[in-house]
C-alpha cells in the first residue's frame, strides 16, 4: 500500500483542513507514515499569513525537497500555495504540486495527476466543480483520533476588509458552514470522546449572513440543546462589531457555553485602527466589555493587538498601554506588524523600525504579564474544574474554563490524571500564564 507523510503548519483551522486532507488520502488507498523517507507523497499543508510563518513554510519544503528520493511526490498544500501560485515553483526546487486553500477536497486527485504524469501542477483558487468544494460536504466529519478538545471549523474565509491581512486574498470571501453539517460533526466528536468543542472562523460571529436566517447565537442554542453532556462549547475569533447582546445572552444563559471570548481589537487608538480599517469607536468597544462582565462576571477575556503598524507614533502607542490596563484583560496576544506584499497597509508611509516594533512589543508584553500575574494570583484558593491535557512524570497538566487550549495558560496538578478528564482542584499558586492546583475530587 502507497504511503503518505502530512505536516501541518500554522493555525487550527489548517489543523481542521488536515484532517481533511488525511481523509481523502485515506479513502485513496494511501497509508499514513510519521517518517518522510518511506512515503511516496509528501504533503506540507503551509502557513504564509504573515512573513515568519511564511519563512517557516519555506524551509520545510525545502528541507523535504532536499532530502527527496527517487520516486517521491512532493505537494505544497495550504495559504502559502495560495498565496504564491506558482511562482512557488521557483523558490522551493523540488515541489511537484500546488493545492490552494479553497481546493484541498481535491488532493488525492491531484495527488493521482501528479505521479501519473510527474508534471508540475498548480490547483488554485476555487474549484471548477463546486461540488468538490470542501464546505458542499454534508457528511459528519471525524477526526482522525480520539480527542478531548476538538476545532469546529464553522466556516471559512473572511469578506472584511482590514489593511493588513492576507487572509481574504488567501482564502476568498467568507462562506458558513450548513448548520445541520456542523451539527453532525459535532455529535459524532461527542460520540467519540470530545469533551471540549471550539468553534473557529475567521470570524465566528459572522456566521450565517450568507445562508439567511442562521446566526451564531442559533448555532450555540442547537449545539447546546442537542448535546447537553458535552461540558464546554468555547467560540474564538469573535469580531467586536459583531458581538450582539443576542449573543452575549446565549452565552450568559446557555450551560455548556464557556465563559470565555476571544475577540482581537487589533489596537486602541481610533487613528490608527482606522489606518487598519478596523472598528475604531472605543466608547462601544469599553461598552461592549462592559456588557459582557455585566452578563456573565466570571468571564475571561482575550484579545489580541498589534505593535508597530506603519504611522504609529509613541503617543498611539502609549493610548494602547493605557487602554490595556484600563480593560484587564485576562489573555492578550502581541504581535509585531508584519509588512504583507498585496496588502494596502504594505505600502502606507511611515513604516515602522523593526527595533521600534520589537521594543513595543516588550513593553506591551511586560505589562500584560503584570495584569495576567494579578488575575492568577486572585484564583489562588478557589476550587475550579480542570480539564486534564497530559499526564505523565507524576504531574497533570490541564485548563480551566478559562484557558484556551495552545495559547492560554495552564494548571500544574500532581498526580497523574486520565487525558480527557475533568477533575476539580483547588488553585494554591499561580505564575504570570500558568497555575498551580491541587486534585480534590470529581468535577462539580
Amino acid at each position: 500500500m502507497p504511503k503518505f507523510y502530512l505536516t501541518t503548519l500554522g493555525c487550527p483551522k489548517n489543523v481542521v483542513d488536515s484532517e481533511g486532507i488525511h481523509r481523502q488520502m485515506a479513502a485513496a488507498g494511501f497509508e499514513p507514515t510519521d517518517r518522510p523517507r518511506r512515503a511516496d507523497v509528501l504533503i506540507v499543508n503551509t502557513c504564509g499569513f504573515i512573513g515568519d510563518a511564511l519563512d517557516e513554510s519555506l524551509a520545510t519544503l525545502g528541507e523535504l525537497a532536499s532530502t527527496k528520493r527517487p520516486g517521491q511526490v512532493l505537494i505544497a498544500a495550504g495559504c502559502l500555495s495560495e498565496r504564491e501560485g506558482e511562482a512557488l515553483f521557483a523558490k522551493v526546487k523540488g515541489i511537484d504540486a500546488i493545492l490552494g486553500t479553497r481546493r484541498w477536497a481535491e488532493i488525492a486527485h491531484l495527488v493521482a495527476q501528479a505521479r501519473a504524469t510527474r508534471a508540475r501542477l498548480a490547483w488554485t483558487g476555487d474549484p471548477a466543480d463546486p461540488t468538490l468544494g470542501p464546505w458542499c460536504q454534508s457528511a459528519p466529519m471525524p477526526r482522525l483520533e480520539r480527542q478531548a478538545s476538538a476545532y469546529l471549523k464553522i466556516a471559512d474565509g473572511c469578506s472584511a476588509a482590514c489593511a493588513f491581512c492576507t487572509i481574504p486574498s488567501i482564502k476568498g470571501p467568507y462562506r458558513s458552514r450548513r448548520m445541520e453539517a456542523i451539527l453532525a460533526e459535532a455529535r459524532t466528536l461527542v460520540a467519540s470522546g470530545t469533551r471540549e468543542l471550539i468553534l473557529i472562523a475567521q470570524d465566528t460571529t459572522s456566521y450565517g449572513r450568507d445562508l439567511g436566517g442562521e446566526s451564531l447565537p442559533a448555532l450555540l442554542r442547537a449545539l447546546s440543546a442537542e448535546l447537553p453532556h458535552v461540558p464546554w462549547i468555547r467560540v474564538m475569533y469573535a469580531y467586536p462589531q459583531s458581538v450582539t447582546p443576542d449573543l452575549i445572552e446565549a452565552m450568559a444563559q446557555l450551560p455548556n457555553v464557556c465563559h470565555y471570548l476571544d475577540m482581537p481589537l487589533q489596537h486602541a487608538h481610533p487613528t490608527v485602527l482606522k489606518r487598519m480599517r478596523r472598528p475604531s469607536d472605543m466608547d462601544a468597544v469599553r461598552r461592549l466589555l462592559e456588557s459582557l462582565r455585566q452578563a456573565m462576571p466570571d468571564i475571561a477575556l482575550r484579545t489580541t493587538f498589534i505593535v508597530g503598524y506603519p504611522g504609529e507614533t509613541e503617543a498611539q502607542f502609549q493610548t494602547l498601554l493605557d487602554f490595556m490596563a484600563e480593560a484587564r484583560f485576562d489573555h492578550v496576544g502581541v504581535f509585531r506588524y508584519s509588512r504583507e506584499r498585496g496588502t494596502p497597509a504594505a505600502d502606507l508611509p511611515r513604516q515602522i523600525p523593526d527595533e521600534v516594533k520589537q521594543a513595543r512589543y516588550e513593553r506591551a508584553m511586560a505589562l500584560q504579564q503584570e495584569i495576567s500575574r494579578a488575575h492568577n494570583q486572585a484564583l489562588i484558593g478557589r476550587e475550579m474544574d480542570v480539564l486534564v491535557d497530559g499526564s505523565g512524570d507524576g504531574i497533570s497538566v490541564g485548563r480551566t474554563y478559562r484557558d484556551a487550549p495552545e495559547i492560554d495558560g495552564l494548571v500544574l496538578m500532581a498526580g497523574e490524571q486520565p487525558v480527557g478528564s475533568f477533575v476539580r482542584a483547588r488553585i494554591t499558586g499561580a505564575m504570570e500564564y500558568d497555575l498551580l492546583g491541587e486534585v480534590i475530587g470529581p468535577p462539580a
